[in-house]
């Protein structure tokens, strides 16, 4: 959903063009497959970072069309809510630069933001979920200006028929309706991008949803929303709600959900895009005019226009991307799972896990997801969203363990071999990683942090709920803007 499309209202004929469309996209996409027409020979990492914008009392600033024509970088853009903003950061080799070069960039791209950003009185916030924003902050005034955001929410709600209803059971209970899209707007995240050849695409994508259950543990940072602690990490169960097409019927009927995380290991990235036409009708029926087998035919790269919007409005945890970089095509993995935040040292050292783990499962002789069930994994993800750092998960071999033990004990050995496999050596590494090592020994995250300092200012200065989250996430900004990993943070 990354393009802009225009304001209008569609036909029958316009749903019927766009399947045919989509078929004939499908088919070029498995010609090219066939042909080996992928470029793979320069594999690249690449990073989106969604924000929140907030005032200088930490409450949600919606002004991002001001904020963006500040910052005046064509890496920005607006997202979902008034109250945010996505940058693109450049895509790169996994070691080129040194050490500290993809960090020294991240840094000076948001800090130039957040200076741009002061200026029309704005500040930029890396968190799950805002703490902060309260219902009322959530409503069709609430949606960023460009069409295509007005346009996505009339056909989400124009498929289901009735009000999103949501529901979270955590520390305490959300029940609530909305008559927008805009609750998903919420949920700010970080995705990592890895480019693989069509031929490994399959494993590296089975090993990121064997590993989406860890990764939520680590690095859960979402435990609040509209002023109530719920999971520890909430974007999960509300992106899911937020944007399902489905009614209470059709949920009965075995319909499968927009927000998904698959039902099946695969054997070819063919096999997700099948899965898109064959599962889920279009939202956004928008045709242009080239023919993707005559641009094949005649040399040419197509776009498959059809095909990769229809794929932007099915939010897989890991989404399978087709796109063109200078003049050639690739695919790559989108690893969608994280929280943004809490800061750029803890984020780098999320992706530096994520890139080795993968990169060590794929090249074991019996890869996990053939010891694994699917079913296992989905259930992960869901019992480290509810549980974070403290929950325990499965992984063969060892049972239910708790996170930490999983990833000190045998995760974390494999991510390291995975990053020296990739040429990265231990003096670059051992930095990042022992980001991990720590937040695992010490058992804290962004989510512990946040629920213990919540508490700590609520039991102490008797300010009310609303007050002591918005003190909590002052403070929160400033260690944000320090860098120093969240398992350094006092509460205090």
């Amino acid at each position: 959903m990354g393009r802009d499309v225009p304001a209008l209202v569609f036909t029958r004929e316009d749903r019927r063009r766009y399947r045919i469309k989509m078929q004939e996209c499908l088919d070029a996409f498995a010609q090219m497959l066939r042909e080996s027409r992928f470029e793979a020979e320069r594999p690249q990492v690449g990073l989106e970072i969604e924000l929140n914008l907030v005032d200088d009392d930490a409450e949600p600033e919606m002004r991002n069309t001001d904020v963006l024509e500040a910052i005046a970088d064509p890496a920005w853009s607006t997202e979902l809510g008034r109250f945010n903003l996505e940058i693109n950061v450049p895509p790169r080799a996994l070691t080129e630069g040194g050490p500290d070069a993809w960090e020294s960039e991240i840094r000076a791209a948001l800090n130039h933001a957040e200076e741009r950003a002061r200026s029309v009185d704005a500040r930029l916030v890396m968190v799950g979920i805002l703490p902060t924003l309260r219902q009322a902050d959530i409503g069709e005034g609430t949606l960023s200006e460009n069409p295509r955001y007005r346009l996505l929410n009339d056909q989400v709600f124009a498929a289901r028929g009735e009000d999103l209803r949501i529901e979270v059971d955590g520390t305490d209970r959300l029940r609530t309706y909305a008559d927008t899209i805009t609750p998903e707007a919420a949920c700010t995240s970080t995705q990592f991008h890895l480019q693989v050849s069509p031929d490994n695409f399959a494993a590296y994508w089975n090993a990121a949803q064997a590993v989406a259950g860890v990764q939520v543990g680590l690095s859960a940072n979402s435990p609040f929303l509209f002023g109530k602690e719920l999971w520890h990490e909430t974007r999960i169960p509300l992106f899911e709600q937020a944007t399902d097409t489905r009614s209470e019927e059709i949920k009965v009927q075995g319909v499968r959900p927009r927000v998904w995380f698959g039902e099946r290991w695969i054997n070819s990235v063919f096999d997700l895009f099948e899965e898109n036409l064959r599962y889920f009708p279009a939202l956004l029926p928008l045709c242009d005019e080239q023919d993707p087998g005559e641009t094949l035919d005649r040399g040419d790269v197509p776009e498959l226009s059809e095909l990769t919007l229809h794929n932007g409005t099915i939010y897989r945890w890991n989404r399978p991307v087709y796109a063109i970089s200078h003049d050639k095509p690739h695919v790559r993995v989108e690893n969608r799972v994280l929280p943004a935040g809490p800061t750029v040292a803890d984020t780098l050292a999320n992706g530096a896990f994520y890139y080795g783990l993968t990169r060590a499962l794929v090249e074991e002789d019996r890869p996990v997801w053939s010891r694994m069930s699917f079913a296992a994994a989905e259930e992960n993800l869901h019992t480290a969203a509810r549980h974070g750092i403290e929950a325990r998960l499965y992984w063969p071999g060892m049972g239910e363990v708790p996170v930490p033990e999983l990833v000190l004990r045998r995760l974390l050995p494999l991510a390291h071999r995975g990053l020296e496999h990739s040429g990265m050596d231990a003096a670059w590494r051992e930095p990042l990683l022992g980001i991990i090592e720590q937040r695992c020994v010490v058992a804290r995250n962004g989510a512990v942090w946040q629920k213990e300092m919540f508490h700590r200012i609520e039991a102490t200065s008797h300010a009310g709920r609303h007050e002591s989250l918005r003190r909590m996430t002052q403070l929160y900004i400033d260690y944000m803007h320090l860098n120093a990993p969240v398992h350094t943070w006092p509460v205090d």
